[in-house]
């Protein structure tokens, strides 16, 4: 008899150690951790993170953890309010396959977790990679948006085996948690559909939060359903349909946070390659009042979950405007630039811009999608009034892992958001702390720095 998938998971995260994994692997996971602290501070100021935050402090918990920027609560509840930080702005990294996701979302379980067990930062990297391993390896295996369901369905389960990695639970336990986390955290992909909501930015948070609580609660014995991949009523039966899970990193095989690429623009990942295009033809294009049309050629994908609601046109909201192909291509054609800045509500709504907004076409291309996932090409065509036209494409945008941000690329994007926050003294000793984030002796260490 096959070996249930959930089994599987549990041996290969009790077997991982930080001795098996490559220089280059830890050396990725500490930009991440950098990036995803990076993001945090560009969203404290959101209303979401203070709602959040709000309901996180009601609570008092033994053993603690602490939230980003200040105050404590229970795990869980810090797993929730930190994880809505590093996604909110949709500005942390990416991974993209069968299902599309952002890796980076499992380190608020990683950081919780890591410091209420007093985790070294060895540790914290392991869980890192293993959270990543599992959940991009899940995203290559089945689509879940196709099924009307949500890539955070799968980081439930990656986030309960981190933190199961962090507690040190055996296989037995670690399965159960594994079940746990599974049964109760599909996900409706509706949380992605027409005017979006706070919510979106949450979504991730919450499912870690869950794939914690369920491997707290496999910690002191309780027992969850199985097989919940292969079930008669799991995953694989009411969802998915059949399929396998690739090899592990591990053993020459390489591990998947090394194919995860980091934002350089704030704005969902299926648009950095309009957004690169577009500043690109930007100095050609001149003035944009004299644009005629913009036509965008791409690929399935783009289209389905970035290009083809109407709300993408005249968003209301900042979690649409940054999940909108035509908006996010306007405004860098408009502005030279895509920062957070550009999904203020008095941009996004400026009449003017909305205009611009409005010319934009936007185009399935076979020939496009059956370039993706590997790339996301996407084809820009600006007519100006007089009827001349400029054409750019892009398929690897800037921060994609074929043309990778540099290391001082990533640390002058954790400055440019945390610095106003943090000042420069602060920021250089958070980013010292994660280089060198093998060396450290307790999480709490580098959970105090950002508090």
């Amino acid at each position: 008899m096959t070996q249930p998938l959930a089994d599987c998971l549990a041996e290969y995260a009790c077997n991982l150690r930080y001795e098996d994994l490559p220089a280059a692997v830890t050396h990725e996971a500490k930009r991440r951790f950098i990036d995803s602290f990076a993001t945090a501070y560009g969203a404290r100021d959101s209303d979401a993170q203070a709602i959040a935050r709000t309901c996180a402090l009601r609570v008092q918990s033994r053993p603690g953890a602490s939230l980003f920027f200040g105050g404590q609560s229970s795990i869980e509840w810090a797993t929730f309010v930190n994880g809505l930080l590093i996604r909110y702005l949709d500005y942390n990294d990416t991974y993209l396959s069968l299902e599309p996701a952002h890796p980076s979302d499992n380190l608020a379980a990683v950081l919780s977790v890591g410091e209420a067990v007093k985790a070294a930062g060895k540790d914290l990297i392991t869980a890192a990679v293993l959270a990543y391993e599992v959940q991009c390896r899940l995203c290559d295996a089945a689509s879940l948006r196709k099924h009307g369901i949500d890539h955070v369905t799968y980081g439930a389960i990656s986030s309960a085996l981190a933190t199961c990695k962090l507690i040190k639970l055996d296989p037995i336990k670690t399965t159960h948690a594994v079940g746990l986390a599974g049964v109760c955290n599909v996900a409706l992909r509706q949380t992605r559909s027409g005017e979006l909501s706070m919510w979106k930015g949450c979504a991730f948070a919450n499912a870690a939060r869950n794939g914690v609580f369920a491997a707290l609660l496999a910690t002191e014995g309780l027992t969850g359903p199985a097989p919940i991949f292969e079930g008669d009523l799991g995953l694989m039966k009411l969802i998915t349909g059949p399929f396998e899970v690739a090899p592990f990193g591990g053993d020459g095989r390489p591990f998947m946070i090394t194919s995860t690429y980091i934002k350089f623009w704030p704005a969902e990942y299926h648009s950095q390659s309009a957004i690169d295009a577009a500043l690109q033809l930007r100095p050609e294009v001149g003035d944009v009042r004299a644009i005629e049309s913009i036509d965008i050629h791409t690929f399935d994908a783009a289209v389905d979950i970035i290009g083809s609601d109407p709300e993408k046109w005249c968003p209301r909201t900042r979690e649409t405007a940054d999940h909108s192909l035509p908006y996010c291509t306007a405004v860098a054609l408009a502005d030279g630039d895509v920062t957070l800045a550009q999904f203020d509500p008095k941009r996004f709504t400026d009449p003017a811009l909305l205009e611009l907004t409005a010319k934009v076409r936007i185009h399935r291309d076979k020939a496009l999608s059956e370039r993706y996932p590997r790339g996301i090409p996407n084809r820009l065509t600006v007519t100006l009034k007089d009827g001349r036209r400029f054409v750019r494409e892009v398929e690897f945008p800037r921060g994609h892992n074929l043309n990778p941000m540099t290391d001082a690329e990533v640390e002058k994007k954790f400055r440019t958001l945390a610095e106003p926050h943090c000042g420069k003294e602060r920021a250089d000793k958070i980013l010292a702390a994660c280089w060198k984030l093998e060396d450290l002796k307790d999480a709490k260490e580098l959970l105090a720095l950002l508090t």
